[in-house]
């Protein structure tokens, strides 16, 4: 009778070479990225798609490498230039991040990216997933790459009910991780997991009819699909109001820039008054506040939107827009930077502002 070390061998390098076969056969996976050998190409690619959806990461990625097609190119931008390109994708410390690495790299080691993990595991803003991505496609490093989709994967495959967010959940799945790695080909077997985690083991309707792991797969045999894999972490969401006050005069708009270490620092944005509560901002309810507080006794409001909402990982924003047409420019708004419309669309936003403006301009 073989030994449970041996079945559990067995199991492990069933999965490894089903997956390969898969990966060689039938995965059509398309990306500008797949099979890329360039570090830095791969480095940037890895960023964008941190808490990112790929669909939504490729015009980046595209647009990133039209604009700065070296890193030394990325080195030599000037901040703003990168964060307009990078508008919308939100997480901005990651650009932030990105800027700086740069920058550390073309200027501190001469353009030359880290070649061994630990190197580049000590970039900022890079993980041991990224430095793994990053060490196996460039460079065929043996290092096994550990996100969503492989959590998913391995956690059905081998019916793991250890929560994935566990200190014991992180360490188990990153030793088997390593322990499954293809060492002939680690480049190829990382791209393969992912691949099968976003088009086959997805989190929601999985095509477990057409796995090549199916038959050996214990959440399958189990009917545990969709219970695993689990985490014990709820994310309760901050709720915030952001209530926006464009203030135009002559043909000019006032903004101001982000100072504050919170989420869009750095980006512009238009006057804000932020609460923790909701206020009903009517018209005599504007008035009133810019009569009592900004000392603004003539102006026009010229539209009030609709409240706008936004979902972050960790907060839930309410935004609401109001316009308001002056005819002299008040002591109190003398700090804003009064700014042409042209001018504006060279500067960075919150995507919360984009949208709304794209929405506002095209009625």
């Amino acid at each position: 009778m073989a030994s449970k070390k041996n079945l559990k061998h067995t199991k492990e390098s069933f999965f490894t070479q089903a997956l390969m076969d898969w990966n060689g056969t039938i995965n059509q996976r398309q990306m500008p990225w797949k099979g890329e050998k360039d570090p830095y190409k791969i480095w940037l690619s890895e960023v964008m798609l941190q808490q990112t959806q790929v669909a939504q990461g490729l015009d980046y990625y595209n647009r990133f490498i039209q604009a700065f097609p070296t890193i030394v190119a990325l080195a030599n931008a000037k901040d703003e230039a990168v964060f307009k390109l990078w508008e919308g994708l939100g997480y901005y410390s990651r650009c932030r991040n990105l800027i700086y690495t740069a920058r550390y790299i073309a200027f501190e080691l001469g353009g030359h990216f880290p070649t061994n993990y630990d190197d580049i595991l000590g970039l900022k803003g890079v993980g041991p997933y990224t430095a793994a991505a990053i060490a196996s496609f460039a460079f065929n490093l043996p290092y096994a790459v550990v996100d969503g989709n492989v959590f998913r994967v391995l956690a059905r495959f081998f019916g793991i009910d250890i929560p994935t967010d566990s200190t014991a959940g992180k360490k188990l799945f990153a030793a088997l991780a390593q322990e499954l790695l293809y060492q002939q080909d680690p480049a190829k077997y990382n791209q393969a997991i992912m691949d099968f985690g976003a088009t086959v083991c997805k989190p929601a309707l999985p095509n477990c009819n057409h796995c090549v792991l199916s038959n050996q797969c214990v959440a399958f045999q189990n009917s545990q699909v969709n219970v695993l894999p689990i985490k014990t972490k709820t994310i309760l969401r901050k709720k915030r109001w952001f209530y926006y006050f464009i203030f135009q005069h002559k043909g000019t708009i006032g903004i101001q820039q982000r100072q504050q270490k919170d989420i869009w620092h750095g980006l512009h944005e238009f006057y804000l008054i932020e609460s923790t509560a909701a206020k009903q901002w009517d018209e005599p309810a504007i008035q009133s506040w810019l009569t009592n507080q900004m000392g603004i006794n003539n102006a026009q409001v010229s539209y009030c939107s609709s409240i706008q909402t936004q979902n972050l990982t960790h907060q839930q924003l309410s935004g609401q827009f109001i316009h308001i047409q002056l005819n002299q420019i008040p002591a109190q708004l003398k700090g804003l930077s009064w700014v042409t419309a042209a001018q504006m669309n060279t500067l960075a936003f919150p995507r919360m502002i984009t949208a709304y403006m794209d929405t506002f301009n095209s009625k």
